[in-house]
């Protein structure tokens, strides 16, 4: 089973459902006029995600996009099979590894992606940061700076880990 962060952008898409709307703020008169904030639902798990601080609507939709996508690499575990749960990590992962560490801005189209592939090897290692960073070829520091790069899955890990008493991660 592919992830929802991991689904091409138009699959993606095809399970998701537009609004325009209006918010307040900079912008002036224009941003109070016309409906240019977006908000995402993505229908089979019913996350969503806006994009309202730029001026354009269609900057406010890429926005809305990454968001969603980021929130769907949070909220959602793939489940770990038998055969998956050994599989190397994804030629996207292997593409952004070099030298043990991992490289990706927070920013690019990638880490959604990243992201949802380092939390669901976390998940099925029982949220151990050695087998996880072992399996995705990076450092157990590099696995802890990754997940730092966004903070809700950083916090989400040591919720996890305080669930086992496991010491969290710094």
């Amino acid at each position: 089973m592919v992830h929802p962060a991991q689904l091409p952008i138009e699959d993606l898409l095809v399970q998701c459902k537009f609004r325009r709307t209006r918010r307040s703020g900079p912008g002036g008169q224009h941003r109070n006029k016309v409906e240019t904030a977006v908000v995402i639902e993505h229908l089979p798990t019913q996350v969503r995600a806006e994009g309202s601080e730029r001026r354009s609507q269609s900057l406010n939709r890429e926005v809305a996009i990454h968001r969603l996508r980021t929130q769907l690499a949070l909220q959602l575990r793939t489940p770990a099979s038998e055969s998956s749960c050994n599989a190397p990590p994804s030629q996207l992962w292997k593409s952004r590894v070099s030298g043990g560490k991992v490289s990706v801005n927070v920013a690019h189209a990638d880490f959604p992606s990243l992201l949802s592939e380092a939390l669901d090897i976390l998940a099925s290692n029982a949220y151990e940061i050695s087998p996880s960073a072992d399996r995705l070829g990076i450092t157990n520091s590099q696995l802890v700076k990754f997940l730092k790069l966004e903070p809700a899955a950083l916090l989400a890990v040591n919720r996890h880990r305080s669930e086992r008493d496991m010491p969290a991660l710094r």
